[in-house]
C-alpha cells in the first residue's frame, strides 16, 4: 500500500541503498517519528513536575494510571515491574493508529514489520521472564497436567505459543491495514465528509486494537509467571 502523499515522503530517499519498498520505508519514518514525538511529550510532561498537576501532566499522569490500575487489575502487585513494557507498546500502537487519520501520515501498525516486532517483542518477554521467574521447571508449563500425555502436549502447547505472535501480528496489521485501504478509497472517491464516518469510526478501533494488543500482552506475561501443576 502506497500512499499518493504524505508529508515525510522526502525522508524516503535515506532509505534507496537497502533497497526497501516504499511502504516499508514509510513505516520506519513514521515510527521514528512517533518515538521521537512520544519523547518530546514525555519531557514536557515531565519537566517542572508539579504537586498539584495541571495541564499536560495532568493528562500524562491520568493516561498512566490507568493502564498502571489496568496491568494491577489484570496481572496482581506481580506485575508491577512490566508497567514499563507494557505502557510503551499501548501508548507506541495507540498513536501509531490515531495518526493515520490524519491526512499526510501514515500508521506505522498498517505495516506487517512494525507489528511484527511488537509481537516478537511481547513473545520474548513472555518466555525470559517465564525462565527467570522459574528456572527449569518452567518446562512444566508444556507439559500438561497428566504426565504420560507430556510428550503429545509438549508439541502441542509449543506451537500454541508459536502462534502467539503471529496472531498478535495479524490481528493488528490486518484491522489497522484494512481501516487504512478503505480511507484512502474513501478520500479518492469523495474527499470531503464521506470519508468522516469512517475516521470516527477508525478512533474506536484504533482504541480497541491498542487495548486488545496490551491485554493479551498482559495476560501472556501473567501465564508465564503462574505455577505450573
Amino acid at each position: 500500500m502506497v500512499h499518493p502523499f504524505l508529508f515525510l515522503q522526502f525522508l524516503r530517499g535515506l532509505f534507496e541503498p537497502l533497497h526497501l519498498a516504499e511502504a516499508s520505508a514509510d513505516a520506519i519514518i513514521y515510527t521514528w517519528f512517533i518515538l521521537i514525538l512520544l519523547a518530546v511529550v514525555s519531557f514536557l510532561a515531565t519537566r517542572s513536575v508539579k504537586t498539584v498537576p495541571g495541564g499536560l501532566q495532568n493528562f500524562m499522569e491520568v493516561v498512566v494510571a490507568a493502564i498502571e490500575n489496568m496491568v494491577v487489575d489484570n496481572m496482581g502487585e506481580k506485575g508491577r515491574p512490566f508497567f514499563p513494557l507494557i505502557a510503551t507498546l499501548a501508548l507506541f500502537i495507540l498513536v501509531s493508529n490515531l495518526i493515520g487519520l490524519v491526512p499526510g501520515f501514515f500508521p506505522p501498525t498498517a505495516n506487517i514489520n512494525t507489528t511484527a516486532a511488537c509481537a516478537v517483542i511481547v513473545f520474548l518477554s513472555t518466555h525470559i521472564v517465564g525462565i527467570k521467574h522459574h528456572g527449569i521447571h518452567y518446562l512444566k508449563h508444556f507439559m500438561g497436567p497428566i504426565i504420560w500425555l507430556a510428550p503429545i502436549m509438549f508439541f502441542i502447547e509449543v506451537i500454541g505459543h508459536l502462534s502467539r505472535p503471529l496472531s498478535l501480528t495479524l490481528r493488528l496489521f490486518g484491522n489497522m491495514n484494512g481501516h487504512e485501504l478503505v480511507l484512502m478509497i474513501f478520500f479518492g472517491l469523495a474527499p470531503f465528509l464521506v470519508p468522516l464516518p469512517m475516521m470516527l469510526m477508525g478512533v474506536l478501533v484504533s482504541f480497541i486494537q491498542a487495548f486488545v494488543f496490551m491485554l493479551l500482552s498482559m495476560i501472556y506475561i501473567q501465564g508465564s509467571l503462574e505455577e505450573a501443576h
